[in-house]
């Protein structure tokens, strides 16, 4: 009886360990299937530390996805764009964190000409334009942000809605264009300064730009102290039009029904491009890499696109929404380097010289 009983344990823990060893290769053989980037568990280190402006919700979906994949701790600090660049600056003789997901790639070029920056060519490299990454591989980009022209579609026929930048001049459109304060925000400072350099780049001289902007000053009814403000005078009809990204204006469309149309401004508009990359003498460097690769795989890039509204860089996504798939982007050419460097200046001449103090609400309680 204790021989039998033996053999048949003997033949029990035989199955589980050929189970076991079953379904290691079953993992493996998902893992082939998918998108995910091929690393030896043994190369990876415990755990990867994530810097970004993504904001929860992305973040834990991410932290939840990356863990059970690799079975390494994911940690990640929510902090503004800014905010990252100026820690990571501060960090740099002692550097916490792994991975910088997220800003605009105005930030991701300070931080390369800054030296803290790792480069890395990812594996997906040739499904990137070269307009959307480092041309030494510093930072690469995950999503654009293109600007748009916005509209009350309640109020507003889609035919006779602003289609370019200079239609938003015509007297038609006299008190009532909602502007977001620019000064405040990155994309309304990029529109503001390509609008600047499209003369600049040839002439050298801003004034034709400042001649553009305070015509569209006389048009304009309010700059508001916040994005939620702008939304609502949009919608409720204060004013009709705006300008503003084509991410956030279907967005609020789709989920909160707000009235809200666009065109794609035809002469060509300004696209941001929101990166991701290593940061030099990265503590997990290897396992940085591993999520670098995990979080733009095409499984990644359509969820971002259908759930939290990213067009993703990569060219070889397909069964994007619609909105993404019909639309035909015209990235104006911009000397990013330069724009950057002149930025600063041209928004201070606008606020102190062309803005209608009168319509500034943005020292007004939101």
């Amino acid at each position: 009886m204790k021989k039998s009983w033996l053999l048949f344990l003997g033949i029990v823990l035989a199955a589980l360990l050929a189970g076991c060893m079953a379904g290691g290769s079953d993992d493996g053989d998902n893992d082939s299937d998918s998108s995910a980037p091929d690393v030896e568990d043994d190369e990876l280190e415990e755990k990867v530390v994530v810097y970004s402006p993504h904001g929860t919700d992305i973040l834990t979906e991410f932290q939840q996805q990356f863990e059970n994949e690799y079975g390494i701790k994911m940690e990640f600090l929510d902090m503004g764009s800014q905010e990252i660049l100026d820690r990571v600056r501060s960090e740099k003789n002692n550097v916490q964190a792994d991975i910088w997901w997220g800003a605009p790639q105005v930030n991701f070029n300070q931080a390369a000409d800054e030296g803290l920056l790792a480069e890395y060519e990812p594996t997906y490299a040739d499904t990137l334009d070269d307009l959307y990454r480092d041309p030494d591989w510093l930072w690469s980009g995950t999503s654009i942000t293109p600007q748009v022209i916005m509209y009350n579609t309640k109020e507003i026929d889609e035919d006779e809605a602003p289609k370019d930048w200079d239609d938003l001049l015509d007297e038609q459109w006299k008190d009532d264009i909602i502007i977001r304060y620019p000064l405040a925000s990155g994309g309304m400072r990029t529109i503001f300064s390509a609008i600047i350099y499209d003369d600049y780049k040839d002439s050298e001289d801003p004034q034709a730009g400042y001649d553009w902007l305070e015509k569209l000053d006389a048009n304009t009814k309010e700059y508001s102290a916040n994005p939620e403000i702008m939304y609502n005078q949009v919608a409720k009809g204060v004013g009709n039009v705006s300008v503003w990204n084509m991410p956030d204006t279907v967005q609020l469309a789709e989920e909160k029904d707000y009235p809200f149309g666009y065109h794609i401004p035809e002469s060509g508009t300004p696209v941001i491009t929101e990166g991701i990359a290593v940061i030099n003498d990265a503590p997990h460097p290897k396992a940085a890499e591993a999520f670098y690769e995990f979080v733009n795989t095409p499984e990644a890039a359509k969820l971002l696109a259908e759930e939290y509204y990213r067009i993703p860089t990569r060219d070889d996504i397909d069964e994007l929404p619609d909105w993404i798939e019909e639309t035909e982007v015209i990235p104006m050419e911009l000397d990013w380097e330069l724009v950057e460097e002149k930025q600063d200046e041209w928004m201070e001449y606008w606020d102190n010289n062309i803005k209608s103090t009168d319509k500034d609400k943005s020292d007004e309680e939101e």
